[in-house]
């Protein structure tokens, strides 16, 4: 079902009204653009698949109304960025909402399983992907473009609801609960531009000062480029954004010396360029930012988390569960060096299954040891 006017739209409201479950995906572009730009909405129930096309209804507001409903479980796959563009378009979030790809990882599938393999892995379907790479802001869409579309919230109910039924049997259903909130708060969508500094790669070989010019001239071109709906990168690189603040041009003609900022950029960008600049440069000497030094790691603390790492890779053996859903590398890293005040493995399902004995094998309590060919992890 392929819907482009208000009439298409209100027959389908009609027939989803009452369901329970609503699958939900979107096709988008957003390659020249700050803002996604909302391409197709794909919504589904056990008995019906539609695209809904935003670029000829100009009015979706009776479809929000069905997503913005809380009795209504909102069902996605990896839908983190679903879930942002809706929240641009709605004024708030659908919730609340089940990720297929999140639970899938604590019913045993792969971590970060794409959506074709698991309709594969738990219905026995083959997807057609031919249409993953194309332009969905074309028009008219082709017959085989609407299918593609359709069929990722298809077989999505039925997906949610088998996944849903095995970690229900195996009491692992509210583990998620947390995961999903998050995902379906809006503060997880918005965009602080006064902290997108710390997102700039090359931003630690800058001193206080320099910290100070790049926070400054960073919050201008997050400001800019959604003023303007054009990629950050287009406004002004991060190469070019970290020597901005490393050389702080109070200038055009400074400005101009550096590399990757050219003559249309000066045009364009180089007055608030260099206002940023001068704002950052304003900034008092105790006020200037400055990024956490990284601690030297306890003696010991990467061993430690080697042999963390094993006993993660049992546990998550155990339960069936993908190891790096219990634990990464990084977490492993940080509490074998005593750092756990905000270590995922120090809350919820996580601590109780494997961070307990995380804690227990730091202090000893607990050995590791091959028996018949298999690890065995024994209280000491």
């Amino acid at each position: 079902m392929y819907i482009t006017d208000s009439q298409g739209l209100a027959s389908l409201i009609d027939s989803i009204i009452t369901a329970p479950v609503i699958a939900i995906d979107t096709e988008f572009m957003r390659e020249k653009t700050y803002y996604a730009r909302l391409c197709l909405i794909q919504v589904g129930t056990a008995d019906v698949a539609a695209a809904v096309d935003p670029l000829a209804i100009s009015d979706l507001s009776p479809l929000w109304r069905v997503l913005e409903r809380p009795d209504v479980t909102k069902v996605f796959h990896a839908g983190g960025q679903d879930i942002e563009i809706l929240y641009r378009e709605m004024g708030r979030t659908p919730a609340p909402v089940f990720d297929t790809q999140v639970a899938a990882t604590l019913a045993g599938h792969p971590s970060q399983v794409g959506y074709g393999q698991l309709v594969r892995s738990v219905l026995g379907v083959e997807l057609d992907k031919g249409d993953t790479f194309t332009d969905w802001a074309a028009r008219p869409l082709k017959d085989t473009q609407i299918e593609y579309a359709l069929n990722d919230v298809r077989y999505l109910s039925e997906v949610y609801t088998r996944l849903r039924d095995q970690l229900v049997a195996d009491g692992r259903l509210a583990w998620l609960a947390e995961d999903f909130e998050r995902m379906a708060d809006p503060a997880t969508y918005d965009v602080v531009p006064e902290e997108q500094w710390r997102r700039v790669k090359r931003a630690s070989s800058l001193d206080r000062k320099g910290l100070a010019v790049l926070r400054s001239v960073a919050a201008w071109r997050e400001r800019e480029a959604q003023k303007r709906d054009l990629p950050k990168r287009w406004v002004l690189g991060d190469e070019s954004l970290v020597e901005v603040a490393r050389r702080v041009p109070v200038d055009a003609a400074s400005l101009s010396a550096i590399r990757g900022v050219g003559d249309r950029a000066i045009g364009r960008f180089g007055d608030g360029i260099v206002l940023a600049v001068r704002e950052g440069l304003a900034v008092p000497e105790d006020e200037r930012p400055r990024l956490p030094k990284r601690r030297r790691a306890a003696k010991g603390a990467a061993q430690l988390a080697d042999l963390m790492g094993v006993l993660v890779r049992v546990r998550a053996r155990d339960h069936g569960v993908a190891p790096t859903l219990l634990a990464t590398r990084d977490d492993l890293e940080s509490f074998a060096d005593g750092e756990r005040d905000s270590s995922p493995l120090m809350a919820g399902w996580r601590h109780t299954l494997v961070g307990v004995e995380l804690e227990a094998l730091a202090r000893g309590e607990i050995s590791l040891h091959i028996a018949d060919g298999e690890i065995v992890v024994e209280r000491r």
